[in-house]
């Protein structure tokens, strides 16, 4: 049975709420760069596999580290890369925490478990129903660097990216008129390789959209103006 409507939640605690006669089953992931314990650092939350998937398409085994951290299970895995032409090896970590329905990755380079601990404890993780938020602490100098986004596929449609809008994606705005639809203005405007894309812009969120091998490019305004967005938070 195809759901109605969808919530998703970002990382950084904004809410979107999809709604109308598509079909959003699938799960979605949510990305934000972060600066915490002194690096700039790259957090995708997703659904409680997400770790696993990652694991395997990397070809790293078995965790090195695992333990109880703010109320999931913390792993992390070393692995070891060498650059071809220069013979350089890095050794980065993949860091995987999971809760009860959702997990999340980052890879770190040149930091050891204790300083891998050091710098999560400057950002605390909260589980909901809807989605993984981070909270950075000030105190310890972690902030955002910028919104977070939410990733989702959605059959028939294309892959879309939300996020919060910004003074900086204003000015990105094509100087055509837009087409009116319920959940703000949509653009349309072509990627470098030629292929199509669309953006949605209202005053409260921002939203790219890549249509899929399989969508009727002509139809997605059609198709856009059945979906219902909205964000919270």
């Amino acid at each position: 049975m195809v759901a109605p409507f969808v919530t998703h939640r970002a990382l950084d605690g904004a809410t979107y709420r999809m709604e109308g006669e598509l079909d959003f089953r699938a799960p979605c992931t949510s990305a934000v760069e972060m600066v915490a314990g002194g690096r700039l650092v790259e957090f995708t939350a997703g659904p409680a596999t997400l770790g696993a998937d990652v694991a395997d398409s990397l070809g790293i085994g078995a965790p090195e580290s695992e333990l109880t951290f703010q109320s999931g299970t913390l792993r992390i895995h070393e692995s070891v890369e060498r650059e071809a032409r220069s013979g350089l090896v890095e050794r980065p970590s993949l860091v995987v925490w999971r809760g009860e329905r959702h997990s999340l990755v980052t890879r770190l380079y040149g930091l050891g478990t204790a300083e891998v601990l050091g710098l999560l404890r400057s950002v605390r993780i909260a589980e909901s129903e809807h989605g993984l938020t981070l909270q950075p602490d000030q105190s310890a100098g972690s902030a955002f660097a910028r919104p977070a986004t939410v990733i989702k596929e959605v059959p028939g449609l294309g892959l879309l990216e939300l996020s919060r809008r910004t003074k900086e994606h204003t000015a990105q705005l094509p100087p055509w008129k837009g087409v009116a639809v319920a959940s703000g203005e949509l653009f349309r405007d072509t990627l470098s390789d030629g292929s199509p894309f669309f953006v949605l812009a209202s005053t409260e969120l921002w939203a790219t959209l890549v249509p899929l091998a399989s969508t009727s490019v002509e139809r997605v305004p059609e198709l856009v103006g059945r979906l219902a967005l909205r964000r919270t938070g």
